[in-house]
């Protein structure tokens, strides 16, 4: 039988971080299901939650990456995509594509063979927290670890949730 390593998304994301020898906080919690409820849950501030969302641009699909307290700005991502179009996945493009439930994705396309854009509003936070492939664990880490690991193309894509 396999381990939990070879099988489940927050055993990879464990594995691809140890391989990085970057220092991270795992941590089991209650199932949370929006950004403000992992923030309370955590301890940690809205803002340095890292939102992964998966959108369908004319190219493919691509994840994004953006601050908790923020919500996507359509023109600027298919402005950043080079694309006209842009929609988000529906649950079913989100299981076929990363075998897991919206709000459960973690910020590392690579894992799932897709692009990563990362806001730059999320590089102000010194550590960042996003749930670990599971509405019931959370990792945090070094926003500069993050960027290191994942390489994603960063730019503005954001905006205040207000």
């Amino acid at each position: 039988m396999a381990d939990e390593s070879e099988t489940t998304v927050p055993g990879r994301i464990v594995d691809l971080l140890e391989r990085h020898q970057v220092l991270f906080d795992r941590s089991s919690h209650r199932p949370v299901y929006t950004s403000a409820d992992a923030a309370e849950v955590r301890g940690e501030s809205l803002h340095s939650g890292a939102k992964a969302l998966l959108v369908k641009t004319d190219s493919g699909f691509v994840l994004l990456v953006l601050p908790g307290d923020c919500k996507l700005d359509s023109k600027a991502t298919k402005r950043l995509a080079g694309s006209k179009s842009l929609r988000f996945a529906t649950r079913e493009e989100v299981a076929e594509l990363t075998g897991l439930e919206p709000g459960s994705i973690p910020p590392f396309g690579s894992l799932f063979g897709l692009p990563t854009f990362c806001d730059a509003g999320l590089a102000e936070c010194e550590q960042i927290n996003f749930n670990a492939g599971a509405h019931t664990e959370s990792i945090r880490m070094r926003y500069q670890d993050y960027q290191h690991v994942e390489s994603p193309t960063v730019g503005a894509f954001s905006r205040p949730a207000s």
